[in-house]
């Protein structure tokens, strides 16, 4: 199964395709950009770009997967709205992921044995004292998927460990895991969701009918009630 596969959600932009060539082996080709701005420019350049370095047309695509949330209210809007217009385009399948999900991947490729066995949960700055969490493989009857919590509540979902935490939002976690007497490792505090993870993700991934984006929060830009005209009395 061919798959393209992108990720606007954070401050970073990547896109990665996945298909097997002649020979029946799985082949990769990525990008990826850090950036806090331009997510929309820089989306279809970069998907263009590593389609041709595959050699492969967007007809020759069987799955669409994306990143849903959290993130910025744009960078989440940015991706799911491309991912719905690459599947209407193409007549390929959309799946969804979220953004710590598709962290906590990469997380396990790039610490390897060094997790040890450790409880994963990976930890975002969500500004306002407060982060996205979401524990991967936690204990039964952990809430699952990513929350907004603060980093007090997030120490009370990883429980006393030990664990590692990963994500811009780590440090604050694993000090309130350590201050509630529990054991927890704070890495990794640059990473990104990578396109590159979710289009390995993308073939156990189910279907979304209809793709939607994962907002926990409402957006910080909101009309302002006193500045809006009276409207006209017939």
């Amino acid at each position: 199964m061919n798959v393209l596969a992108f990720d606007t959600c954070l401050s970073a932009v990547s896109v990665a395709v996945r298909w097997r060539d002649a020979n029946g082996d799985w082949s990769v080709r990525e990008a990826y950009e850090a950036r806090s701005a331009g997510h929309a420019e820089r989306l279809m350049p970069m998907l263009a770009t590593v389609m041709e370095e595959a050699g492969l047309a967007f007809s020759d695509i069987a799955r669409i997967a994306v990143t849903v949330g959290p993130g910025s209210f744009t960078g989440v809007r940015i991706g799911v709205a491309a991912a719905r217009a690459l599947v209407l385009a193409t007549g390929a399948e959309a799946v969804g992921a979220t953004s710590l999900a598709v962290m906590a991947h990469r997380a396990r490729l790039l610490l390897g044995a060094a997790l040890g066995g450790r409880l994963l949960a990976v930890a975002v700055d969500a500004r306002r004292g407060m982060v996205y969490l979401e524990v991967a493989g936690g204990p039964e009857g952990a809430p699952a998927g990513p929350r907004l919590l603060s980093p007090t509540q997030a120490a009370a979902c990883i429980g006393p460990g030990p664990a590692v935490v990963v994500g811009s939002g780590a440090g604050p976690v694993a000090a309130a895991v350590a201050e509630a007497g529990g054991q927890a490792e704070a890495l990794l505090a640059d990473l990104q969701p990578h396109a590159g993870a979710l289009a390995r993700m993308a073939q156990d991934l189910v279907p979304a009918r209809p793709l939607e984006p994962l907002y926990l929060r409402q957006p910080d830009v909101r009309p302002q009630d006193d500045k809006t005209l009276p409207r006209a009395q017939p």
